[in-house]
């Protein structure tokens, strides 16, 4: 059965999000996921950082007849907020959240997923990617979102403030560039939004 989600609602998502210094994903790197995900309509996707449920909302209509989301968010406020814009844009029959800690929840799933999107704590990235990759479908794709930082990762930054997740980025752009030497995926850096990675298995 098609469903519409509500279009009017998702735009007071996204204006109410930017007001409160909500970090959402950018107009630019949506529309590149969106051009992706209207070619192969995943069935089940995984999303890591739900914030306030705005990317999660926009990429459910993308799914696959009877497809879901799970998204994963740490901060109780932002999912009972999530939880309310998911009811507002009447796509709650998609997505289902689970509150917790992405580094504690992930591995207990055992599901395999047509999509991954990373856009979580930073210093984290290598160890996302870990997880994604054990869970990934066979024709599956990952997202990963701000893999440049404000630029500090190609950069020679080095302050203390964040140190770790500018080094923790670039081990994890290191490991992206091995799956790619070892011709296992088809990798992508993308200089839109805060960086976007897209990493595709290298045989479909």
């Amino acid at each position: 059965m098609k469903f519409k989600m509500n279009r009017k609602e998702l735009e007071k998502i996204k204006s109410k999000a930017l007001e409160d210094h909500i970090p959402i994903i950018m107009d630019d790197t949506l529309a590149v996921i969106e051009e992706e995900l209207k070619l192969f309509r995943p069935k089940k996707i995984l999303e890591i950082g739900t914030a306030v449920g705005y990317s999660a909302i926009c990429f459910s209509e993308f799914l696959a007849e009877n497809g879901k989301i799970d998204t994963i968010e740490r901060e109780e406020e932002r999912v009972i907020e999530a939880k309310e814009n998911i009811k507002r844009a009447e796509v709650e029959e998609k997505i289902n959240i689970i509150q917790g800690d992405a580094v504690e929840i992930l591995p207990t799933l055992n599901e395999k997923y047509d999509m991954v999107f990373i856009d979580a704590s930073k210093g984290k990235y290598p160890f996302f990617l870990k997880e994604a990759l054990r869970m990934l479908a066979t024709n599956g794709i990952i997202f990963a979102d701000n893999v440049l930082y404000k630029g500090y990762v190609l950069s020679d930054y080095n302050k203390h403030k964040q140190r770790t997740a500018v080094r923790n980025l670039r081990e994890f752009l290191k490991e992206l560039d091995e799956l790619q030497e070892n011709k296992e995926f088809d990798v992508r850096v993308l200089e839109v939004g805060d960086g976007l990675a897209i990493a595709r298995r290298a045989d479909y």
